[in-house]
């Protein structure tokens, strides 16, 4: 990417920078964790409990060292924190697939 590079309107910065896709899933997982945590009104322990992790843990996560965490994990935390993970297989197509997260907004 170069300077004076804008992320264009409706694609995330995490999609945009180039990172490994792995990395960048667990990312955008944590970072809802993080979110739905805030929105819950929950502390570290309670929220650390209700996952099913330790609270030491969470607070890796929430400073964004999640190595520890696989992607499966992730995706039970956010289950145990009442949001429904779905994956969706695209077609078929030439080429290499992709691997990414989108949130669905529901209203």
């Amino acid at each position: 990417m170069n300077a004076g590079h804008i992320t264009p309107p409706g694609i995330s910065v995490l999609d945009d920078l180039g990172l490994n896709s792995g990395f960048v899933i667990k990312a955008k997982l944590a970072i809802r964790i993080q979110r739905t945590v805030e929105e819950l009104g929950l502390n570290q322990r309670e929220a650390a409990r209700q996952m099913g992790i330790s609270q030491p843990k969470l607070s890796q996560l929430t400073s964004g060292k999640f190595d520890g965490l696989s992607q499966a994990k992730l995706e039970e935390c956010l289950v145990a924190l009442g949001h429904d993970v779905i994956i969706n297989i695209g077609p078929r197509h030439a080429g290499i697939g992709d691997r990414r997260v989108e949130e669905l907004m529901l209203a």
